[in-house]
């Protein structure tokens, strides 16, 4: 069936009069109906877009026409749930509090899809506030969207990354990719977890104009696929310079129209790869996990890849000790800057409100507390010295003196670590990691392999993880049962 083939082969489809955009959306709105509220109830999707099998015709018709938008035209694709569309869908971030904010603007990244020719199916559920609302809140839970069931009989359990819901939306077929996004774990914990390919893009490549924010200075959107040239097609179709986000200026010499000609299965061949045992493997109760990524690294060598064994990050021990303010400072005033630039349409002003509607909504909003929204209320300005003082030491241990150095020291092409293992040390540098699926634990459990690099290195990521990809085998299969 359509949902276990990748964005060529339905192209294709579509190319031959095989296959329309509406009877492929249709598709995957029955599948959705069938395995998202009954059947399974995985609960990844949220809310289902009412205008989705109109843009399908619509897309069918310039194609009879010969208007051809590309490879995306007509390729059904799901968005978490902190990212903004003007088609009558709310943006709740997963609060209940936001759950009638329906913007009128696209995201930047939604219009650059649309124009690409996807057709927007729907949201997907996430933690709550991107997991920065309660220190003990599981990753598959939200206020506005409930609990979000793992695909493989698992659980999204506390630390798991909150684009969960797009993850699980991919692995089960309920589309045909999505878009998650990243702060610090939430693309490759996720991806991983849920046995799919997840691109967390370096800052910047991406616009974070009209995504509710985490913390601007680590926020990137970026895809989620059953393979890496299906994630690969989609970034091309997200990167890109937008007035609206003036970081996007500064990576303009960086961004590529096409990501997926770096496709290439031989990539691995004299690659020289870095292990970063110190703190990234070793972990307590990991030992099935790292068993998984041992092989990995195994089979990297057998593709010819030169391992560096270890090629430790200098600063590892130092970044997971870090404890920053960047974090509160950057949420409060990113979702009251966010709140206060969708004007009548926000339910809500700023994050006071937000805390004072869950208060007053205990059973539904309160089930894990929300002290991490508490604190974030209480916190300085992004003027306070301590917050530049705390950014400007995250990025030197992360950067400089972290990834940059350790990849300068070996001559690596790339580190590899577990799934999200390196997440935070990637987050606050704000540099590019590509996760693929690497196998199952004795347990059953998806297993991912994060590949990461220097700023803008997706070029390179994006070859060694499709010539990974292609070595252990292509396109995972679906869980079973779905």
């Amino acid at each position: 069936m359509w949902h276990n083939l990748g964005i060529a082969d339905i192209s294709r489809a579509m190319a031959d009069g095989r296959l329309s955009a509406a009877s492929l959306t249709q598709h995957f709105l029955d599948r959705i109906g069938k395995l998202n509220r009954a059947g399974p109830q995985l609960n990844a999707v949220r809310e289902v877009n009412p205008q989705a099998l109109d843009i399908a015709r619509r897309l069918d018709d310039e194609r009879r026409a010969g208007q051809m938008r590309g490879l995306l035209h007509g390729i059904p694709v799901l968005l978490k749930d902190n990212i903004a569309t003007s088609d009558g869908m709310a943006c709740t971030a997963g609060s209940l509090a936001l759950a009638d904010l329906q913007p009128r603007q696209d995201a930047e990244l939604v219009r650059r899809l649309r124009a690409a020719g996807a057709v927007i199916l729907g949201k997907c559920n996430m933690t709550e506030f991107a997991d920065y609302l309660a220190d003990i809140m599981p990753s598959e839970f939200s206020s506005a969207g409930g609990v979000v069931r793992h695909p493989h009989g698992k659980r999204y359990d506390r630390g798991g990354g909150s684009s969960v819901g797009p993850a699980c939306a991919v692995a089960a077929g309920l589309c045909v990719a999505a878009i998650g996004s990243e702060t610090q774990n939430s693309i490759q914990t996720p991806a991983s977890q849920s046995g799919v390919v997840g691109i967390k893009p370096t800052v910047g490549l991406v616009s974070r104009a009209g995504v509710v924010p985490l913390a601007i200075s680590q926020d990137t959107a970026g895809p989620l696929a059953r393979s890496v040239a299906d994630a690969a097609l989609l970034l091309s179709a997200l990167a890109g310079v937008d007035l609206g986000d003036s970081l996007t200026l500064s990576a303009a010499p960086y961004i590529h129209a096409d990501y997926a000609r770096f496709l290439d299965p031989h990539a691995l061949h004299g690659a020289r790869i870095g292990v970063p045992r110190q703190v990234y493997f070793g972990r307590p109760g990991q030992e099935a996990t790292e068993a998984v990524i041992e092989d990995a690294i195994a089979t990297l060598r057998t593709a010819g890849a030169i391992i560096v064994d270890p090629a430790d990050v200098p600063t590892a021990h130092e970044v997971a000790r870090l404890r920053s303010s960047v974090f509160a400072r950057e949420f409060k005033a990113g979702l009251n800057a966010f709140l206060a630039g969708q004007g009548d349409q926000a339910p809500v002003k700023t994050l006071a409100d937000i805390i004072a509607f869950n208060a007053a909504h205990p059973e539904q909003c309160l089930k894990y507390g929300q002290l991490l929204a508490e604190n974030a209320n209480r916190s300085g300005g992004l003027d306070d010295a301590a917050y530049h003082a705390d950014r400007l030491r995250d990025l030197t241990l992360t950067r400089a003196l972290g990834i940059d150095a350790v990849c300068r020291q070996y001559g690596l092409d790339a580190l590899v670590t577990p799934g999200g293992a390196a997440a935070k040390l990637t987050g606050k540098a704000g540099y590019p990691a590509v996760t693929v699926p690497a196998g199952f634990s004795n347990d059953g459990d998806p297993v991912g392999l994060s590949f990461i690099g220097p700023a803008f290195s997706e070029p390179r990521l994006i070859a060694l993880a499709h010539a990974f990809e292609q070595a252990r085998g292509a396109l995972a299969a679906l869980p079973d049962g779905l």
